[in-house]
């Protein structure tokens, strides 16, 4: 039986409840199977974007989505290193799934960029994607792509970012209320982001 499966990549540097919203969200509008948090090893976009190692980065995901058993955490782009290209993972995913309906979830201010990412053709033809749709944040669509399969998710409004969750944490103030509380344990225990 075909199944759903969604992917969503990202630094999660450290992971949020923006992040983990962002993942129910697409889960619950468009009725995934299964769902993947896929941390990247270094984003070709944001080359200096992370700053804990990724095993930490691995090992907050795992705390965060704990015994949710919708989420698993992939570590294929960390284990390959390197530039994190979704074409090769979404190849690497397309040979371990053929059978399936594969979905990347995406922020809708990435659709202006979409027609710029590496081998977007062979991309448009491997996988469809879930942009997400903020309230008050109209979402404005780049260059046609042939092939392109979107779906809207209409999202929630929350403005976390994990940059500013290092500098919380850099200047010793509460991630509480920002991250989960098991994520928030292992930062502390860790101590991350407390050099500049």
């Amino acid at each position: 039986m075909r199944v759903k499966i969604g992917f969503f990549g990202g630094s999660f540097d450290p992971v949020h409840f923006g992040h983990l919203c962002a993942a129910q969200d697409a889960c619950e509008h468009h009725q995934l199977d299964r769902f993947f948090f896929v941390p990247a090893a270094q984003a070709p976009l944001k080359p200096h974007e992370a700053r804990s190692s990724s095993a930490d980065r691995m090992a907050m995901l795992r705390a965060a989505v704990g015994e949710d058993g919708r989420f698993e955490v992939s570590d294929y782009e960390l284990g390959k290193g390197g530039v994190s290209y979704t074409i090769d993972s979404v190849r690497h995913f397309r040979a371990q799934f053929p059978q399936d309906r594969l979905f990347w979830v995406i922020g809708g201010d990435q659709l202006p960029q979409l027609h710029l990412w590496k081998d977007i053709h062979e991309l448009a033809q491997l996988i469809e994607f879930i942009y997400l749709e903020r309230p008050g944040q109209p979402v404005k669509a780049g260059p046609a792509i042939p092939g392109l399969r979107l779906h809207r998710c209409a999202g929630h409004a929350m403005e976390i970012s994990s940059t500013e969750l290092r500098e919380r944490a850099r200047r010793g103030l509460p991630l509480d209320y920002f991250v989960p509380h098991k994520t928030v344990v292992y930062i502390r225990e860790k101590g991350l982001y407390r050099q500049s």
